[in-house]
């Protein structure tokens, strides 16, 4: 059972990540167009529809290519847990960077890295909510694996948004909260 749940992780987290490289070669050549227009625009009306779109969008290879380790890592991890609790914590994460960065963004934004930083936080926080120490082991692995990648929550260069990684890993900590054990339980809580 844990081998079966292993390998539909593995698929699950490189099939997102084979999503987001086939939409980066599909619009390559029209990115000039294609990111203004379904990128998150803050405080723009036009551009509130990057909120869904903006995730699935990279400004170059590099950004993509600093993305893609992490959210197959971090996918997989939560994969674990099942597609259903995946699904919860994806949606949280993505809709909470990308609606934090319409409203305090400051600038045309692009890429997953406000998702990965949702997935990053919902697996160092759930071990605490979930009081289980097998999980708060994995969260302090993963801590000292990429830890450094917190320093991205705060404006320390241009170019790169800080308000999605922020708000991101607030929705992974949402997340955590919302999808934690009922207490006194070893069951996951019901899903909404």
């Amino acid at each position: 059972m844990l081998a079966q749940r292993a390998r539909t992780a593995l698929i699950g987290s490189l099939g997102f990540a084979a999503l987001l490289w086939a939409v980066y070669l599909l619009t390559m050549v029209f990115s000039p167009v294609v990111l203004p227009l379904l990128g998150i625009l803050p405080r723009h009306v036009e551009g509130l529809d990057g909120v869904v779109f903006a995730p699935l969008l990279h400004a170059g290879f590099g950004h993509l290519v600093g993305n893609t380790l992490p959210l197959i890592v971090f996918s997989f991890l939560t994969l674990l847990e099942g597609m259903r609790r995946f699904a919860w914590v994806l949606a949280i994460s993505w809709l909470a960077s990308g609606i934090g960065v319409w409203l305090f963004g400051s600038g045309l934004t692009v890429g997953v890295s406000g998702v990965v930083f949702g997935l990053f936080a919902y697996l160092m926080v759930r071990g605490f909510y979930n009081r289980s120490i097998v999980q708060i082991l994995l969260s302090a692995v993963l801590f000292l694996i990429y830890g450094s990648i917190l320093w991205g929550v705060f404006p320390t260069a241009l170019g790169i948004s800080w308000q999605a990684h922020l708000f991101g890993a607030a929705g992974g900590v949402l997340a955590a909260v919302l999808l934690r054990n009922s207490p006194g339980t070893t069951q996951k809580r019901a899903l909404p």
